[in-house]
């Protein structure tokens, strides 16, 4: 017996070994600063990181640490968010301005250090302060542990598709002069295809796109949609896709020729070079759920060229038409988990609390002797709930959290809206009683682990709207999604229990409804928010402040002592 149990502890001692053993320490060192670039027949002054658009691609493996040595010689405040990332005891590391840390001013610095648990696949990076995410982005790539595999064939080649937009403009003085007007910030100029617009905006003939491929093999494309205010239809001409992940979460592999992706959100998908050798164009364009709305319907596109090809003139895909619902619910609705497979974790099936929560656009009073560009002359806004989220401007939520100081938010974030109405009846959009929300800081607070069920209803007030919304800190199930407005004896039915898709970014189908699931497993403040960028200052936004846990391993730890301070 006592040999039974050496055998056994040596066997523990071995495995805990080699597991750090395949752990590592990934360091970067990000420069951010101004940068002057030629795009669109001009130069143009942005905020890069490391001299490049996009910034820097991380790679890690999962398990590993990563530090990140930012260095703000920028003009303007910043901070950057690893989206996606669990954060599991790190959430001073986050980022997100206001909520788990002070901005990092010009001149100063700050370190971001966190380990990688629980997670494969693609995620990124970006700033999370004004508009500043535009050009302040990377990918965030996340390999299985060594000696893993992943569960699909091994791809002879993985490539970063950034999608992303372009002003000519600087594009904090399209924050601030929308902030002044209370209208939306001036639609972009360009998409672009791993920083480049390609040739069909002027100019830009040799900023096109080029990936060369080789006929008969497969490639990876990790695809990330850092454009800061559309969802995007992306295709090649003549391909299709298979689908293997979304969000860093492995799925049941799905054949499609059309990926739908919204601001904040990550697919993954596999590209088989099975047509004749020559050129094809890969293309994106918007996916403008609410068209009457003034967006950027130019299309950038790249080109895919096998290697032998001659021809000069590339295919083009036919692109979805910018409002087509149908094709972007299919894409969305149609993905399922791949249960038991890395990294799976089954749906909790005990819900602990209940919320049904409403997120739409408003309204907020112009003040006296002001001219506002928001809808019928007042200033543009956004709620959940009925409450519009005003950041805190003394301390971050997480600091107020950890040391206990008051006035800085209210746990009051309600679990139902104050009113019952016809959600998604247009009839209701400019319902005065209706628009007006109150700007508050409050916030839900949670019980460590225990689980959420929240129910996201667009409403039809101002326009009815696709809102991606994305949850920090931790990934949820989508257990089901639908249009107009829901009905529990109805649509509970609809719930996949079994194996529903993961994701930390949800893409509320317009004048509809979707329903996500999580455990709040980890101590912290967690920001939830629209990832359109014209909607998180309106308000579109709230936070979750987790307990801690009952042992030390459950417990927040201080914050690190070069974070920011306001």
């Amino acid at each position: 017996m006592a040999h039974s149990a050496l055998l056994l502890a040596c066997a523990l001692v071995v495995l805990a070994s080699s597991t750090l053993a395949s752990a590592a320490i990934v360091e970067h060192t990000f420069h951010v600063k101004n940068l002057t670039i030629g795009r669109l027949c001009r130069q143009q002054t942005i905020t890069a990181v490391n001299g490049s658009l996009p910034g820097p691609t991380i790679r890690v493996h999962e398990g590993d640490t990563l530090i990140v040595h930012v260095f703000n010689k920028s003009p303007y405040n910043l901070t950057i968010h690893w989206h996606g990332i669990f954060q599991l005891l790190s959430a001073w590391a986050d980022g997100p301005s206001m909520i788990t840390q002070c901005p990092i001013t010009p001149g100063n610095s700050y370190t971001y250090k966190f380990r990688i648990v629980n997670q494969e696949g693609t995620l990124w990076w970006h700033a999370h302060f004004s508009m500043l995410r535009a050009t302040v982005h990377g990918a965030l790539i996340i390999r299985p542990r060594s000696g893993h595999k992943y569960p699909f064939p091994k791809p002879n080649k993985e490539v970063p598709i950034i999608l992303g937009e372009w002003w000519n403009a600087d594009i904090i003085d399209v924050a601030k002069q929308a902030q002044a007007t209370g209208g939306g910030p001036n639609i972009s100029d360009a998409y672009t295809i791993n920083g480049r617009p390609g040739d069909l905006y002027p100019c830009s003939q040799n900023q096109t796109y080029t990936l060369k491929v080789e006929t008969g093999k497969t490639y990876l494309l990790r695809i990330i949609n850092a454009a800061l205010n559309n969802q995007l239809f992306f295709k090649i001409a003549n391909h299709n896709f298979t689908v293997v992940a979304i969000d860093a979460c492995y799925t049941e592999p799905y054949v499609t020729d059309v990926v739908v992706i919204a601001p904040g959100q990550t697919t993954d998908v596999l590209l088989k070079a099975d047509q004749p050798v020559g050129s094809y164009y890969m293309a994106a364009r918007a996916y403008a759920s609410a068209p009457q709305i003034p967006f950027d319907n130019t299309t950038t596109r790249g080109i895919v060229v096998y290697d032998g090809a001659t021809t000069a003139n590339p295919l083009m895909p036919v692109l979805p038409a910018f409002n087509d619902n149908p094709t972007a619910h299919r894409f969305y609705s149609n993905l399922t988990g791949l249960k038991g497979g890395p990294q799976w974790v089954p749906v909790p099936l005990q819900v602990d609390e209940h919320m049904f929560v409403t997120v739409g656009l408003g309204l907020d009073r112009c003040p006296a002797n002001a001219t506002c560009q928001g809808v019928n002359g007042q200033r543009n806004s956004a709620s959940m709930n009925n409450h519009s989220f005003q950041p805190p401007t003394s301390l971050s939520l997480l600091q107020a959290f950890f040391f206990n100081v008051g006035g800085i938010f209210t746990p009051d974030f309600p679990d139902n809206p104050p009113l019952i109405f016809d959600f998604t009846n247009t009839a209701l959009s400019n319902d005065s009683s209706l628009l007006f929300a109150p700007k508050r800081t409050s916030v839900k607070p949670l019980k460590f682990n225990s689980t959420v069920e929240m129910i996201l209803q667009n409403t039809a007030l101002v326009v009815l709207e696709n809102h991606p919304m994305h949850v920090h800190g931790f990934d949820f199930h989508v257990l089901a999604q639908g249009f107009g407005n829901f009905d529990a004896a109805r649509d509970r039915q609809k719930f996949n229990l079994v194996n529903p898709q993961r994701r930390n970014t949800i893409a509320v189908p317009v004048g509809g409804w979707a329903v996500i699931r999580f455990r709040a497993n980890n101590p912290g403040v967690w920001f939830m928010h629209c990832h359109l960028d014209v909607h998180l200052p309106w308000g579109l936004a709230t936070a979750f402040v987790v307990e801690n846990g009952p042992t030390p391993s459950t417990r927040l730890p201080p914050p690190p002592a070069d974070l920011p301070q306001c």
